[in-house]
């Protein structure tokens, strides 16, 4: 599993565009920045809609005003679930919601957790963590996919003041 002093493998995301769908690369966008990546195990799912992601979006002037340059969620689902996601959450231009769609990066970072029992398949563990030019500075992971604890936002604002 990932752990802070990593670098995050690179990946490439499928986002929705104005125009529709198109690729964003990890390493642009975490290259001399600083980014915010949470993951969710499921786009429209009660804790991640209700709960996780609106703290991101509700927090993203104080995120940036701490030097954050981009917020990010990722999921393990289509790039036109997390598109109709981004509108329908009003995180749309606030948020960048990465498609994971064959939960290749959560893979390759150890974030991946088989839900099938449920009916959801493989899907991306509860997370957060502040990455800085590409490395991982805090990494926090749920115990449990259906609490928001470690992960939301006011934990992540209180590192990126400590730090």
């Amino acid at each position: 599993m990932i752990k802070i002093g990593d670098k995050l493998p690179d990946a490439t995301f499928m986002v929705m565009g104005k125009d529709g769908k198109i690729e964003k690369r990890l390493s642009d966008m975490t290259a001399g920045r600083k980014l915010v990546l949470f993951g969710v195990p499921g786009a429209f799912t009660p804790t991640c809609h209700h709960n996780h992601l609106p703290g991101y979006i509700n927090s993203i002037d104080g995120l940036h005003a701490l030097g954050v340059d981009e917020v990010a969620v990722v999921s393990v689902n289509d790039v036109y679930v997390m598109g109709a996601w981004a509108k329908a959450s009003g995180g749309e231009g606030q948020v960048t919601f990465l498609a994971d769609g064959n939960a290749e990066f959560v893979r390759a970072c150890g974030l991946d957790m088989d839900m099938s029992a449920g009916g959801m398949g493989v899907r991306s563990s509860r997370f957060s963590m502040i990455v800085d030019d590409g490395v991982v500075t805090h990494l926090n992971l749920e115990d449990n996919p259906g609490v928001v604890e470690k992960s939301g936002a006011t934990g992540i604002i209180e590192q990126l003041k400590g730090a």
